[in-house]
């Protein structure tokens, strides 16, 4: 059955429970489109997912940690101990931020939808969103602090953003995790298109100090660092490409960029230039990461106006830029948070969005390896059933799952054609209550399955739009 779409105008008004907040203005957004993602987050009951460190074990009581994407060889190691983990039911509702866009077939935004979950929202919070500038004055941003989430209720105490003091939803993001790497390529990318470096040029990364979750000294193409950074989630391709940013000084103005874009939640902050380390100063809001990849994706004409009018445009980065950001993103290999298609044919995650695993990844026998990575399952089936391209990244520490992507419809298949991002502090530190053990020697189901069955049902209302 389609769904049938209007508008609404000022106050925002409470349907089937749901937590939702006043708008500022007499801006329109999709409501239905927005409430059936609300719905979708609340009927995955994430509160039934098991803590392995509820905050009795004092194990996150660190604050502000260091947070690095862990190495295959690293999870392989700690599977088998994650599995003797003794946890709890998790304490209270976590936090997620999740959006929506859905466009036309000029990859123009047609509808737009943004979900908050949290302790204060546990049946969730439509943010109400201009469409005009695909933004939000009415979410008061706070920076997460893993501490203050398992101890305060969920509520953070600093804010991203100044000026939000009174607004109606307060709000703490999830550290991105590794979907921050969009950020960094971006910032390149614009580095490339203003003559300052040369994506086929040899780097030097000779960090100073080395910092062993970045590597040590080496030689590649940018392009090489930015391909890794991306389909395999290196590090320490990303700490070369943040300390490039560095060489140039340009990390104030790639900040200042998405601010001026009107992605003002977009930022990587406090970095260490000797080396590109240090990452845990990084934010996303699931909103502006969203218009981040709408401007990656390069639609037709003015894709949003910010605040004070400017129009922006996919001309942002150049045609050549947009095109490798896109291939980049399309090479996908960690394709197991909302979608799953690497373990192909388990029991155990639930199949999410029905994607096609890239080529390069897949060995003659049908299984994947990517890097050090190592699937055992034979994903030819499920790229015949295949129903989208899913071009994503994704990120995981212990205290996030995230995922960001643009998908579209494989020729013949129902159509869909929208971005989709997913924050939630529910890492590798949250598993299933009856998850099985993963095989030895193979990569291991990182996540909650949760996030699968939502990013399934996501798929299942866009393709019913």
């Amino acid at each position: 059955m389609k769904i049938k779409r209007f508008a609404v105008l000022g106050t925002v008004l409470a349907l089937s429970g749901a937590t939702l907040a006043p708008a500022a203005s007499a801006e329109e957004y999709d409501r239905p489109l927005a409430e059936r993602l609300r719905e979708a987050i609340v009927a995955q009951n994430f509160k039934d997912v098991i803590d392995l460190t509820p905050p009795e074990f004092g194990a996150r009581s660190a604050g502000k940690r260091e947070k690095y994407d862990a190495s295959p060889a690293e999870l392989m190691n700690k599977a088998q101990a994650r599995m003797a983990a003794v946890g709890k039911p998790l304490h209270q509702t976590p936090n997620m931020d999740a959006a929506i866009i859905e466009l036309d077939p000029l990859g123009r935004p047609k509808s737009v939808a943004n979900v908050l979950l949290s302790p204060q929202y546990p049946n969730g919070v439509v943010v109400p969103v201009s469409h005009q500038g695909l933004s939000t004055d009415q979410v008061r941003y706070r920076w997460w602090d893993d501490t203050e989430w398992d101890v305060n209720g969920g509520k953070g105490t600093v804010d991203v953003l100044p000026g939000r003091e009174n607004a109606a939803i307060d709000f703490s993001s999830p550290y991105p995790a590794s979907v921050l790497k969009l950020m960094v390529g971006f910032g390149v990318l614009r580095l490339a298109d203003q003559g300052r470096i040369d994506l086929d040029a040899d780097y030097t990364y000779a960090p100073d100090p080395v910092r062993p979750a970045c590597g040590g000294p080496s030689v590649k193409k940018i392009r090489q660092h930015f391909d890794e950074m991306i389909t395999k989630s290196q590090n320490e391709s990303t700490c070369s490409l943040i300390k490039l940013i560095h060489d140039h000084n340009a990390w104030d103005e790639v900040n200042q960029t998405f601010a001026g874009l009107g992605m003002p939640t977009l930022m990587v902050t406090g970095t260490l230039p000797g080396n590109g380390g240090r990452w845990i100063g990084s934010n996303m809001s699931g909103l502006d990461t969203a218009k981040l990849l709408l401007l990656v994706n390069g639609g037709a004409g003015v894709l949003w106006k910010t605040d004070k009018g400017k129009p922006v445009t996919r001309n942002e980065l150049s045609y050549s830029s947009r095109k490798f950001f896109q291939e980049t993103l399309a090479g996908q290999g960690h394709n197991e948070m909302l979608s799953t298609p690497n373990w192909c044919g388990r029991d155990y995650p639930v199949q999410g969005i029905p994607q096609q695993v890239p080529s390069r990844w897949i060995k003659p026998d049908g299984t994947v390896t990517v890097g050090d990575a190592v699937y055992d399952r034979d994903v030819r089936p499920c790229n015949d059933a295949a129903e989208v391209t899913f071009a994503h990244k994704t990120g995981w520490v212990d205290t996030t799952g995230s995922d960001a992507g643009i998908v579209k419809s494989l020729r013949g298949k129902d159509n869909r054609n929208y971005i989709v991002v997913v924050f939630c502090n529910l890492g590798t530190d949250y598993v299933d209550a009856d998850r099985p053990a993963d095989p030895p020697g193979v990569y291991p189901v990182l996540y909650t399955q949760k996030y699968a069955q939502l990013g399934k049902a996501i798929d299942t209302i866009m393709k019913n739009l």
